[in-house]
């Protein structure tokens, strides 16, 4: 079983999995083939964070679950090894700033010698370790859960290691969050699942606002920006990946709720599980996959270009990944390229 995966947003392309038996270490720059570059046998691996193409992997174990490992995996070395006062739930990293997140607090180090670097404590309960960190080092800006009962979203300067600003996204806890590549704006769903909104940053004005659902709440579990943040897609426990458009209307430059979006994802779902090797895709509305996927509560998806060509990656945590071709320009079906286990 898998117990965690993480794609990173850097060329060449690489995913990180952990599982039972270890983690390993994939290169993705083709459809068909994915390269094991590296591949441990340290047991019980949960989470498992490689700093885009470097050597350097953050690695933590069922085993120890207080203890944050940093290894040089090509010269199978140990770098550092921090321990904190309850378990790590989730490590974010970019060139300049490392984060290990608690449920009652964050941990910034600086990533060139892991000197501690700040301890936000306090936080308000956070038991799934929520948090979200730039990969762009100049706008090293960090998100997570200002709130334990409604969604406000806490901005945080990594670099100065000041607040930016406090963002009164969604009337209930967050589940989801996730910056562009640029560190410009930051997208977040809530625990009904019904609404993802994008905002500006660092302002924190609200800037495009979709609708997933009507009435059904479901578990978002990844949002994912592409490359150059046009799209927006995300993950849920259910059988559907939703990939929106990001794109102004009218002159007041605001984005309108896709509400009827969701009565003609009915009718698509139900027929979804007749095309095992297509996702009915709609850009700007909704994209769904094969209902004979057993997807769990754990998945990921990722807008990325392989081979020059926009591609969308969905991740589910019994070890299966799939590789779907994207148009961008007509919408329309997105089919199924590759699956790899």
């Amino acid at each position: 079983m898998c117990y965690y995966c993480c794609c990173c947003c850097c060329v060449p392309r690489s995913l990180a999995v952990g599982t039972k038996t270890g983690y390993k270490l994939f290169s993705v720059t083709s459809v068909d083939k994915l390269d094991c570059i590296y591949e441990s046998e340290t047991p019980d691996v949960y989470i498992v964070e490689r700093l885009f193409s470097s050597s350097l992997v953050v690695v933590v174990s069922l085993s120890i679950p207080r203890r944050m490992n940093v290894y040089h995996f090509k010269k199978g070395t140990e770098i550092c090894n921090y321990s904190y006062s309850n378990n790590i739930l989730s490590v974010r990293l970019n060139r300049q700033r490392l984060v290990v997140c608690l449920e009652e607090s964050v941990y910034i180090h600086n990533i060139k010698d892991m000197k501690l670097l700040k301890t936000l404590l306090n936080t308000p309960s956070n038991p799934s370790g929520l948090c979200a960190l730039s990969i762009n080092h100049s706008n090293s800006y960090l998100a997570y859960p200002g709130s334990s009962t409604i969604g406000e979203i806490i901005v945080y300067d990594a670099n100065n290691l000041s607040t930016v600003t406090m963002i009164p996204a969604h009337d209930s806890p967050l589940a989801a969050l996730t910056f562009n590549s640029s560190g410009t704006k930051l997208a977040s769903a809530s625990e009904r699942g019904t609404v993802i909104r994008v905002f500006s940053i660092p302002e924190g004005q609200r800037m495009f606002e979709f609708r997933r659902g009507m009435k059904r709440y479901v578990n978002i579990s990844s949002l994912s920006f592409s490359p150059d943040a046009q799209f927006l897609c995300a993950s849920s426990n259910t059988e559907t990946v939703h990939i929106f458009k990001l794109e102004q209307h009218g002159p007041s430059g605001e984005e309108e709720c896709p509400t009827w979006g969701s009565y003609v994802g009915k009718m698509f779902s139900a027929a979804s599980s007749y095309l095992p090797a297509q996702v009915s895709c709609l850009i700007g509305l909704f994209s769904l996959v094969p209902s004979m996927v057993s997807w769990l509560a754990l998945s990921l998806c990722l807008s990325v270009r392989i081979q020059k060509l926009p591609r969308l990656l969905v991740a589910s945590s019994d070890g299966q990944l799939f590789i779907y071709n994207v148009d961008p320009q007509d919408g329309g079906e997105c089919v199924l390229a590759q699956k790899h286990r």
